[in-house]
């Protein structure tokens, strides 16, 4: 994937790991192979890209302290406080949290920084889901866990729109990151402080 885009495009100086999955379910029903495809995609999909990413941006050698290559990952703020029923992907998301912390105090002699956002509720395909599946569980209508978690979690009171992530994503990409290294910053609309 990496060695495609600097074919197409030219020199690697931005990576963003945004797959991940999630899914709801009770801790003690969640088998094996739901637990491994979990942190398939959401670890070992960002460690690769990590990965792959770093070796790119070293062999092309043109990360500076004024200009460094940029590593950006998917956390959640799960990574932070877990969300019962969705203890894997909250597990998962933790993980992310510390692989970042590893490469970026790894990576930093080669001038590249590697952050994560930890977006919180968004309005997208992924959280309407995952209030349909609470909602199963809890017997709240479609709609009713994130209104309730809306108006009860949320200190601005709506949820997050995908704006919101790609403006703190474009920050984290832009020169004016340039001193911020191994940080998970959340956008939530303030469910989460640290």
């Amino acid at each position: 994937m990496v060695q495609k885009a600097v074919d197409e495009l030219g020199p690697l100086n931005t990576m963003i790991a945004n797959a991940g999955i999630a899914q709801v379910k009770p801790l003690l029903d969640i088998t094996e192979d739901e637990f491994e495809n979990m942190f398939r995609v959401n670890v070992f999909g960002v460690q690769h890209c990590y990965q792959a990413a770093a070796k790119q941006m070293i062999k092309q050698g043109n990360c500076t302290p004024d200009r460094p290559g940029k590593i950006i990952g998917c956390s959640s703020i799960v990574g932070f406080k877990p969300f019962a029923l969705l203890s894997h992907y909250s597990a998962s998301k933790w993980a992310v949290r510390g692989l970042t912390q590893a490469s970026a105090m790894e990576y930093a002699e080669h001038n590249i920084t590697v952050n994560a956002y930890a977006p919180g509720i968004v309005g997208t395909a992924m959280w309407d889901l995952i209030d349909e599946k609470l909602g199963e569980k809890t017997g709240a209508k479609k709609g009713d866990t994130i209104k309730k978690y809306t108006s009860e979690l949320i200190a601005q009171k709506r949820t997050s729109v995908p704006e919101d992530v790609a403006k703190l994503v474009s920050f984290l990409a832009s020169p004016d990151s340039d001193h911020v290294t191994g940080q998970t910053q959340i956008v939530d609309g303030g469910i989460i402080y640290t």
